[in-house]
């Protein structure tokens, strides 16, 4: 296939991704109309791949309203796939407790090549609520949970990224690629990192990497408030909750067993 083809092909596959990521995310089935408006393509071409993907048995389409919602392969899929939910499970208690500390909504995000993935979400406590839906991406230069994943992730994302066009979200969203490379030092360097109306005016995060018990960086987890809670310089107290998250949600899944247990072994040795 000629370049041209490839490129096509790419694109079709990418619409179709998206038509069962807009799916698969919302809170209930939709029609063509809704899927067309949020993917951003024709009714058509949309009503196209959504044959398509009933026809695979990713989506089905309820007889009597015509809307989309989940098949049987997807939810086999989702079985299949790594267990993001125990991380998100494992977490619930730490995150729980952050957002009774802080009043702040509190989210758990993944890495994925494009974005910080959010998996896990509890509600502020705040009169106007401000949070991130689960399944939400997050741009990785443009969010405190992206530069997190770029200051402790592999060096090949973080190069990827910076060798990227980096588009300007808000008037906020670092877009030079020399900036954005001493931000993740900085970030690397202090362990937690924010994003103040970078990704959406009035709103900041502060965020802190999650490892496992390999000490690979598997989440991020963060406080979401406005920017009346969550300064631009956050405080001392507010940095220590979200450190104190993302630790506590590390320890739930093993960061540190293996080194306590070569401690513990090295003391039965000597005793």
């Amino acid at each position: 296939m000629d370049e041209g083809g490839s490129y096509k092909g790419v694109r079709a596959v990418e619409v179709a991704l998206r038509v069962l990521e807009t799916v698969a995310f919302s809170r209930e089935p939709l029609g063509v109309t809704q899927i067309a408006g949020v993917v951003g393509v024709a009714k058509g071409a949309v009503f196209r791949h959504l044959s398509t993907l009933c026809d695979g048995g990713y989506l089905v389409q309820d007889a009597a309203t015509n809307r989309y919602r989940l098949g049987p392969k997807a939810y086999l899929i989702g079985r299949l796939a790594p267990p993001t939910g125990d991380l998100a499970s494992a977490a619930e208690g730490a995150m729980r407790e952050a957002r009774e500390q802080t009043g702040l909504a509190v989210v758990l995000s993944t890495p994925t090549a494009r974005s910080a993935f959010v998996i896990a979400t509890f509600s502020g406590r705040q009169p106007i609520e401000i949070g991130v839906r689960e399944g939400s991406e997050l741009a990785l230069h443009a969010s405190a949970q992206g530069k997190i994943f770029l200051a402790f992730g592999p060096k090949s994302l973080a190069d990827r990224v910076l060798a990227s066009p980096l588009p300007a979200l808000t008037g906020r969203t670092i877009t030079d690629p020399d900036a954005l490379r001493q931000e993740i030092g900085r970030v690397r360097a202090q362990g937690w990192a924010t994003a103040p109306e970078e990704s959406l005016l009035g709103i900041n995060t502060i965020a802190a990497p999650v490892f496992d018990h390999t000490d690979t960086l598997v989440a991020a987890a963060a406080l979401v408030g406005s920017i009346q809670h969550i300064p631009s310089e956050p405080d001392e107290q507010l940095r220590n909750v979200a450190v104190r998250l993302a630790q506590a949600a590390s320890r739930a899944i093993g960061h540190g067993m293996i080194e306590t247990a070569r401690l513990q072994h090295a003391v039965k040795l000597r005793t």
